[in-house]
C-alpha cells in the first residue's frame, strides 16, 4: 500500500525546513530612550519565525535563539521609531547569556498619551475599549494571508462586531449598519470604493499594512464619513537603515516587495501583485464535469475571462529634521472578469437556447503626500493632502428564446375566458433579452490639516480641517421587459385596456410583459468641508480619562443645471474611561467605558441625483445616527484579554431609493431622506496575545437591527437582508515547533432574511405589450397568450436561510538561514472547507417558470463556491 501524497509533502518539508543548527543561545536585550537613557517597559522584542518578547520594567527581555549565527530581530514601542537590529555570532558573558543593550527615538508623530513607561500591551496599542479594534502586522500575516486571495478585509471580517458576509465579499454590516456605510482611510486620506471585482475584495494587501484599526464605536471626532465603521490602514513603513525583499508566487498569485532606505533617514518600498486565476478556473472545469448535478458549480464553464487582478504601490518616508518628516504613498490597480453563457434545451414542451455575454472591467489609483512638523516639544502638526481615480465599465447582453407548448392543466384552468387554445398548439414567448451599458469615472481630490498640543496637567487638544472634492460622471444605458401584474398597474392604464385586445383582462394574477428602460446621464460635483475640536484628559494614576469633541460637516452639491446643500451636520461626542483594579492578583488592569455621540455621513447613491430628482436646497440631507454604548476590558496575567460592549444606535434622516416602474415604459427613480432604523447589540471577546505556542481569540456577536423607508410602497419596520443575528469567530494560531504553524479561522454565522415561499405552483395568464402598451399580435392578428407559472413569496421576519459554517485553515513551514536575515516559507492553505457538508440551501425546489415542472435541485443560499479552494505557495523574504 502506497503511502498518500501528503505524507511525502509533510516529511519533505520537514526535513527540508528543520535541518537547522541545532545549538541554541540566550540572548538579553535592554531598550532605551535614546537622549533620556531611561528603560522602556512594554517595548516589544520580534523575531523573524513571528515570536514576540515584552520588556519588564528595568527595559530587559530575554529570549533563546535557535542557533549562535548573527540575527535580526524588531524592536517596538509606540510613540517611538521601530528598529531593526543585528545580534552578532555568540559571545556569552561568564553567566552564558549575551546582552546588548538598544536605543529607540522618539517618532516623528507626537501621541503623548503613550510617552509613559506603562505603554499598552505589544499588538494592542491602537485598540481602545468602547472605540475600535486593532489588528497587528502580525496577526495580519496569521489571518489575512491565507488563501486565494490575501486580504485584509478576510482579517476585518473576523472581528467582533462584524456581519459574516461570504468568501466573496468584502463589504461586511458593522454592528447592523448598512455594508456601503463602512469608510476606508489610508494615512488620513479617505477612500471611496477601495475595492475589487465591484466589492468581492479589497485593494489593501497585508504585505502593503502595517496595521489595521476598525472602529465601529464611539470614535474620536477626527475622523467622520460614516454612521457605522470607519477602518483605518497603516501603510508599512520601509526601513531607514537597511535593504528588504520579500517574494512569493503560489497558486493564484505572485507578489514582489522591495525596499531601500534612504541615507539613514527613511526609505522607499515598492510593491507589485499579480493575481491569476486561470489555473484555479481550469481545475473547476474539471470538476464540474465530474459533478454534472451541480448546478451552482457547473457555471463555472461560462467563465471567458479568468478573474484577474493587477496591482502596484510605492510607499516612502523621509525626515529631513529631527522634528520634520514626510511620508507618500501611490496605487494603482486594475481588475476585471468576463463570462458567455450558453445553453439550448429541448425538452417534449418546451424549446428554446440562452445567450448571455458580460464583460466588466475596472480601474483605480490614489498619490497620497503627508508632512508631519513638530514646531515645540508639546505640539505636532499634520497635513495631508492627495487625490484618487476610479473608472469602471461594465457590457452586458442577455438573450433568452423560448418556444412553448400549452399543457391540458393550464387549458383546462382558463378554458371559459381563453377560447381558441389547443394542446398540440405551440407558441414563442417574447424575447427576454436586456442589455447594459454602464461607464463610471469618480475622482476626488482632498486635504486636512491637524494640530495635537499637549496642554500639560494631562490635558490635549486638537483641531483639525478637511475640504474633500468629489467628480462623479456616470452614463448608463438599459433596455429589457419586464412582468408587471395587472392589478399593479395604473387605474388609468388599465382602463385603456380593450377588452376583446386583453382577454386576459380580468382574470386573478394576470401580466403584461412589456418593454421599460432607463437611461442615465451625470455629472456631478461635491464639496465636503469638516472641521473638528476636541478635548482629552488623562489622570496621572491613569484611573480615569475624557474625550469631548464636536465635528461639523456640509456638503455642497453641483450639477449640469442645478445644485442643492445640506444644512451643517453638528456631531458632538464624549467617551469616559474609568480604571478600577490594575495589579490586583491575576488582574493586570480591569476598565470600563461609556460613551455617546452622533455621526453622518452620504449615501453613495446620492451622488447620482439629477434635476429632475427634485431635491431642493437643504432638502439634501446626510444620513446621521445617534451611537451610546458601554463596555469592560479586564487584562490578565499570562496574556489573556477579555472584552465586553453593548451599545444601542439611532439611524435617521437615512437616504434610500424607490423605483417607479409602473407609471411608463421608463424606470424613474425617486430620493427619500427620512430613513430611521434601530440597531442594539453586544459583542465579547476572550484573546490571547502573542506566546510562544497558541494565540489567538473567540469573538462572539448577538445583532438586532430593524429599518423603516415611510416613503416606500411597504411602510414597515423590516430587517435588512445583511442583517444575522448571531456570528461566531474562532482564530488560532498554532506552534507547535519553530519551523512549523498552523493557523485556523472557523466562523458560525445565523442566517440571513429569506422569503416565505408557499407551496402551490400554479399558472397564470401573461400578455406581452409594446411600448405604447399595445398588444403584440401573432400572424392571425391574434393576441399572442403566454402560459406562466409562479409561486408566491412574501417578506416574513421569521424566515432565515441557513447558517453558514466557513473553516480555513493553513499549514507554514519555515526554514531561517544562519545569520538570521532569511525567512522562507511553504504554505498549504484551503478555504471554504466544509461546503460539502454545510452548503447553506434556501427553503424549497425550483420549477420551470414555462412550464411548472420542478426541478430536482434547490434554491441555493450559498455565498461562496460549493468546493474547498486550496492554495499552495512559497515565501522567500531578506
Amino acid at each position: 500500500m502506497k503511502p498518500p501524497r501528503g505524507i511525502f509533502f509533510l516529511l519533505l518539508s520537514l526535513l527540508v525546513f528543520g535541518s537547522g543548527p541545532l545549538f541554541a543561545r540566550d540572548v538579553e536585550v535592554t531598550v532605551e530612550d535614546a537622549e533620556l537613557e531611561m528603560p522602556l517597559e512594554g517595548a516589544a522584542i520580534l523575531l523573524r519565525n513571528g515570536e514576540e518578547y515584552v520588556c519588564d520594567e528595568a527595559g530587559k527581555a530575554l529570549f533563546t535563539l535557535p542557533d549562535d549565527g548573527p540575527a535580526v530581530i524588531r524592536i517596538v514601542y509606540p510613540g517611538y521609531e521601530s528598529r531593526r537590529l543585528t545580534i552578532p555570532a555568540a559571545e556569552a558573558g561568564g553567566d552564558g547569556i549575551q546582552r546588548i543593550t538598544a536605543a529607540l527615538r522618539l517618532g516623528g508623530v507626537m501621541e503623548s498619551r503613550e510617552l509613559v513607561l506603562e505603554a499598552e500591551r505589544p499588538g494592542t496599542s491602537e485598540t481602545k475599549s468602547g472605540r475600535s479594534v486593532a489588528i497587528s502586522d502580525r496577526e495580519l500575516a496569521r489571518t489575512a494571508e491565507i488563501g486565494i486571495i490575501e486580504d485584509v478585509m478576510t482579517s476585518v471580517k473576523l472581528l467582533p462586531g462584524v456581519g459574516y458576509s461570504g468568501m466573496f465579499n468584502a463589504l461586511p454590516s458593522i454592528r447592523g449598519g448598512d455594508p456601503g456605510d463602512l469608510m476606508a482611510v489610508l494615512d488620513g486620506f479617505y477612500l471611496e470604493r477601495p475595492y475589487h471585482w465591484g466589492g468581492g475584495f479589497s485593494i489593501f494587501d497585508p504585505k502593503m499594512v502595517s496595521s489595521a484599526r476598525l472602529s465601529h464605536g464611539v470614535f474620536s471626532s477626527r475622523y467622520g464619513h460614516t454612521i457605522s465603521g470607519l477602518l483605518e490602514i497603516s501603510s508599512k513603513t520601509p526601513s531607514p537603515t537597511e535593504t528588504e525583499l520579500e517574494a512569493a508566487i503560489g497558486s493564484s498569485a505572485a507578489s514582489l516587495n522591495l525596499s531601500f532606505p534612504l541615507a539613514g533617514k527613511g526609505g522607499i518600498l515598492f510593491m507589485g501583485k499579480v493575481t491569476y486565476w486561470d489555473t484555479l478556473v481550469w481545475a473547476a472545469k474539471g470538476l464540474s464535469r465530474a459533478m454534472p448535478d451541480n448546478e451552482t458549480l457547473d457555471l463555472v464553464n461560462s467563465v471567458s475571462t479568468a478573474p484577474f487582478i493587477r496591482s502596484a504601490a510605492i510607499s516612502a518616508n523621509y525626515r529631513f529634521t529631527g522634528n520634520l518628516e514626510m511620508k507618500a504613498n501611490a496605487f494603482f490597480g486594475s481588475d476585471g472578469v468576463g463570462a458567455a453563457y450558453r445553453n439550448v434545451y429541448d425538452d417534449e414542451d418546451i424549446q428554446g437556447k440562452v445567450n448571455m455575454d458580460f464583460e466588466f472591467g475596472n480601474y483605480q489609483g490614489f498619490l497620497i503626500t503627508g508632512l508631519t512638523f513638530n514646531p515645540l516639544p508639546s505640539m505636532v502638526l499634520k497635513a495631508t493632502a492627495g487625490g484618487g481615480f476610479i473608472q469602471t465599465s461594465a457590457d452586458g447582453f442577455v438573450d433568452n428564446r423560448v418556444t412553448i407548448r400549452y399543457n391540458q392543466e393550464f387549458l383546462d384552468k382558463y378554458e371559459d375566458t381563453l377560447t381558441g387554445l389547443k394542446s398540440d398548439q405551440s407558441y414563442t414567448a417574447p424575447n427576454a433579452n436586456g442589455e447594459l451599458d454602464t461607464n463610471m469615472t469618480i475622482a476626488n481630490f482632498q486635504g486636512r490639516a491637524d494640530l495635537d498640543w499637549d496642554l500639560g496637567r494631562g490635558f490635549l487638544a486638537a483641531a483639525g480641517a478637511q475640504e474633500l472634492y468629489s467628480l462623479w460622471n456616470q452614463r448608463e444605458d438599459i433596455d429589457t421587459i419586464l412582468e408587471t401584474p395587472i392589478a399593479e398597474l395604473p387605474q388609468a392604464t388599465i382602463d385603456l385596456l380593450p377588452e376583446h385586445l386583453f382577454p386576459i383582462k380580468d382574470i386573478p394574477n394576470a401580466a403584461l410583459i412589456r418593454p421599460i428602460g432607463y437611461t442615465g446621464d451625470v455629472r456631478n460635483q461635491g464639496f465636503t468641508t469638516s472641521g473638528y475640536g476636541l478635548v482629552e484628559y488623562a489622570s496621572p494614576d491613569r484611573k480615569f480619562g475624557a474625550e469631548l469633541g464636536i465635528r461639523v460637516d456640509h456638503l455642497y452639491f453641483l450639477g449640469r443645471d442645478f445644485s442643492v446643500q445640506t444644512r451643517p451636520a453638528l456631531n458632538p461626542r464624549l467617551n469616559l474611561d474609568f480604571g478600577v483594579l490594575k495589579n490586583r492578583g491575576a488582574v493586570d488592569s480591569l476598565t470600563f467605558t461609556a460613551g455617546t455621540g452622533l455621526f453622518s455621513s452620504m449615501n453613495e447613491t446620492v451622488s447620482f441625483i439629477e434635476k429632475s430628482s427634485g431635491i431642493e436646497d437643504y432638502g439634501l440631507k446626510m444620513n446621521r445616527s445617534w451611537t451610546s454604548l458601554i463596555g469592560t476590558k479586564i487584562d490578565f496575567e499570562r496574556g489573556y484579554s477579555f472584552s465586553l460592549e453593548g451599545y444601542y444606535k439611532r439611524v435617521f434622516d437615512r437616504a434610500y431609493l424607490t423605483v417607479d416602474m409602473t407609471s411608463s415604459n421608463t424606470i424613474v427613480p425617486a430620493f427619500a431622506f427620512d430613513g430611521i432604523g434601530n440597531v442594539w447589540g453586544f459583542d465579547l471577546q476572550l484573546q490571547k496575545l502573542e506566546s510562544r505556542y497558541w494565540d489567538g481569540w473567540i469573538s462572539y456577536s448577538f445583532n438586532w437591527a430593524k429599518y423603516r423607508n415611510p416613503q416606500s410602497e411597504e411602510d414597515r419596520w423590516y430587517y435588512p437582508s445583511f442583517h444575522r443575528f448571531h456570528n461566531f469567530n474562532l482564530v488560532l494560531a498554532i506552534k507547535p515547533i519553530r519551523r512549523f504553524n498552523i493557523a485556523v479561522r472557523l466562523g458560525l454565522a445565523s442566517g440571513r432574511p429569506a422569503s416565505k415561499t408557499g407551496d402551490e405552483i400554479y399558472s397564470y395568464p401573461v400578455q406581452e405589450v409594446d411600448e405604447n402598451n399595445q398588444p403584440v399580435l401573432d400572424e392571425n392578428g391574434k393576441p399572442v397568450i403566454i402560459q406562466k407559472y409562479r409561486r408566491d413569496s412574501w417578506y416574513d421576519e421569521n424566515e432565515r436561510s441557513a447558517w453558514s459554517v466557513p473553516l480555513d485553515v493553513k499549514f507554514s513551514f519555515f526554514r531561517f538561514d544562519h545569520k538570521g536575515r532569511v525567512l522562507s516559507e511553504i504554505y498549504l492553505g484551503a478555504e471554504n472547507l466544509l461546503a460539502p457538508i454545510f452548503a447553506a440551501q434556501g427553503g424549497g425546489t425550483t420549477f420551470n417558470e414555462y412550464t411548472g415542472r420542478v426541478d430536482t435541485g434547490a434554491n441555493s443560499a450559498s455565498y461562496g463556491l460549493p468546493i474547498p479552494m486550496v492554495s499552495l505557495g512559497f515565501k522567500w523574504s531578506y
